[in-house]
């Protein structure tokens, strides 16, 4: 999903079942916002995944977090909910979904119908819940082309691949130190990690010890605010970690750097 742009609403969501209840209607929305407005592949998983315009790649876990973002606890909607409400836009032939134990693939009924142009959709079309469909994700002409010569040498990262779910895991634990921590490009986070993990031969289950450490340090955790730093001062922070740790076990403890989990491999 772009972060840029715009969408377009079609005036018939009024009539619409979502129109009435504010939390499904904010759902919906987050769906389009979403979506794919062209064909586009990225990795996922080290696999190559394929989406036609109109569909985006999610899990429970992801849309919920993405959905609660900045809401306060009392008011979050819980991700059996969520899911539950789309099985029903599913249902009113809103959207399809196709899942795998890795993740779901949504895809927006006649997205591309409503999408091919900016053209009003005429009012003598069927008047049902397929009008939803008709918001826009668009650019403006430089964004597009911005977009487009970035797009061949960037990858994207989906919602639950293991790279993202670090990125969101570092963004979480430096919001919950400083709440006004600004959101960050999490696809840019997503693609240090995989440098992380590719180039540097970190497993994703050190990354995420490492993110663990840091951010409740006093020292690190006002320094590292990005995964580019995470990566950065990855070798210095374990180094200080495992002397922490050393210095901290009884003399008869023989756990090994290995096992602690920070040791420079």
């Amino acid at each position: 999903m772009a972060d840029g742009g715009w969408i377009k609403v079609y005036r018939k969501i009024r009539q619409s079942f979502v129109w009435t209840d504010a939390n499904q209607l904010k759902l919906w929305l987050l769906i389009l916002m979403k979506a794919s407005h062209e064909n586009h592949r990225f990795l996922f998983n080290g696999q190559q995944v394929e989406l036609s315009s109109g569909q985006l790649v999610t899990g429970r876990n992801a849309l919920a977090l993405e959905f609660n973002e900045g809401v306060s606890r009392d008011h979050r909607v819980v991700a059996r909910t969520l899911w539950r409400w789309i099985k029903q836009f599913e249902k009113e032939q809103m959207l399809s979904i196709k899942s795998n134990s890795k993740y779901s693939v949504i895809t927006v009924i006649n997205y591309g119908i409503y999408q091919s142009n900016d053209q009003q959709v005429s009012i003598d079309c069927p008047s049902t819940v397929h009008h939803l469909s008709t918001y826009k994700n668009d650019k403006n002409e430089k964004n597009e082309k911005k977009e487009d010569s970035q797009q061949s040498r960037k990858r994207e990262y989906a919602d639950e691949s293991p790279e993202m779910i670090e990125a969101v895991y570092l963004w979480e634990k430096i919001k919950g130190n400083n709440p006004e921590h600004r959101k960050p490009n999490l696809q840019a986070w997503a693609d240090d990690i995989r440098k992380m993990h590719e180039l540097d031969n970190r497993p994703f289950e050190k990354i995420h010890k490492m993110i663990d450490w840091c951010q409740l340090d006093a020292f690190w955790q006002t320094n590292i605010l990005s995964a580019s730093k995470l990566r950065s001062k990855y070798d210095t922070m374990a180094a200080q970690a495992n002397r922490k740790f050393s210095s901290g076990r009884r003399v008869e403890h023989t756990e090994t750097k290995e096992n602690w989990g920070y040791g420079v491999d």
